[in-house]
């Protein structure tokens, strides 16, 4: 251990995608390449011996405790725990996190010795995987708040990489079967109170971890919720969402030294009449089970929605992948008005 092909892939995979910052502690791991990555793991992150990394990822994560902060993440899967080594900037986001991490080694920050917060999952914790619209995304959830966490990969690919490594992984681990199932009697049966909503797909893999994938009625629904933004003057049958997928929106920051631009996570959706930015929540749908509240915001917020007719070109760029499009619309001071001019003016 590890063969050459196991090692030569974990170098193809050790990429940080060039559109995101990180910090010099995860550029160092990024420049890691074969062995020297296979031994970092070993002395600075394994927490048992005889545990073989199996596959590395590159992906931004939200944390259920910390919804509104995204942090780039090396996730790296080993056949006991999947560890999320996180950007030093998390720690400094957001101020209500010192119970959630410990900051002890804080003293550390102004020497030469490069300090990165380790999130560990360990696979016997695991409970559940929920796979996201488009597989632009899966949540890993654990048995409390603490171990819920969201990859967002924005690329089916990487999704489903994962996914299968971690299925094979969790094919490995020894757990005690699941009980007989106990027949049910007259009023169980029929005393359950049936909500009517469909369930999503759900696998039961052999180690008992749930991987669960949204079904036909999530489209539905959001073709619903796109609707209700257009002020219901689509005919809803005849609305078909023709693209979901997870972008940034650039924001350009003037006067600064450099001409930088911060990258504002949106759900990018496509009609076949309008374009859409949503906020999407990431992290708090589908309910955990122990949530006793409903989340503060809902799981789709509208940021931005143009009509197609309006719109008057698309730039696009000549650098590899990510690529960056920009969207010229046609400036019309009434939009309202020109929305309730249904009528065929062209007509007799």
């Amino acid at each position: 251990y590890p063969s050459e092909f196991l090692m030569q892939k974990i170098t193809e995979d050790n990429q940080v995608p060039v559109h995101l910052h990180v910090s010099v502690s995860l550029q160092y791991v990024a420049g890691l390449k074969g062995r020297a990555l296979v031994e970092f793991f070993h002395s600075s992150i394994a927490e048992v011996e005889n545990e073989e990394l199996r596959h590395l990822m590159w992906s931004s994560v939200l944390f259920y405790k910390t919804p509104n902060v995204e942090v780039m993440a090396c996730v790296l899967l080993s056949t006991k725990a999947i560890y999320f080594l996180l950007d030093d900037s998390f720690i400094h986001a957001d101020e209500h996190q010192s119970d959630f991490w410990n900051k002890e080694n804080s003293d550390c920050e102004n020497s030469s010795f490069h300090l990165s917060c380790c999130f560990v999952l360990k696979l016997n914790d695991l409970q559940s995987v929920n796979v996201g619209l488009f597989d632009q995304y899966f949540r890993i959830t654990g048995h409390s708040a603490d171990h819920i966490v969201t990859c967002l990969t924005r690329d089916s690919y990487n999704t489903h990489t994962f996914i299968q490594q971690l299925m094979a992984v969790l094919s490995l681990l020894a757990r005690t079967p699941s009980p007989e199932p106990v027949d049910k009697d007259f009023y169980s049966e029929f005393g359950s109170k049936n909500t009517g909503k469909m369930e999503n797909y759900e696998l039961i893999h052999s180690s008992r971890v749930k991987f669960i994938y949204p079904n036909e009625e999530e489209i539905g629904d959001l073709a619903f919720l796109v609707a209700e933004k257009m002020d219901g003057l689509t005919n809803l049958p005849s609305l078909n969402i023709l693209l979901y997928v997870l972008a940034f929106q650039v924001n350009h920051v003037e006067g600064s030294a450099q001409n930088t631009s911060s990258l504002q996570p949106k759900t990018l959706i496509l009609t076949s009449s309008d374009l859409f930015l949503f906020d999407e929540d990431y992290i708090s749908y589908p309910l955990p089970e122990f949530a006793k509240e409903p989340p503060k915001r809902d799981k789709y917020q509208l940021a931005d929605g143009r009509r197609i007719r309006d719109l008057d070109r698309v730039l696009m760029g000549y650098q590899t992948y990510p690529q960056a499009l920009t969207f010229v619309f046609d400036d019309v001071q009434n939009q309202d008005l020109m929305q309730n001019l249904t009528l065929d003016h062209f007509g007799e």
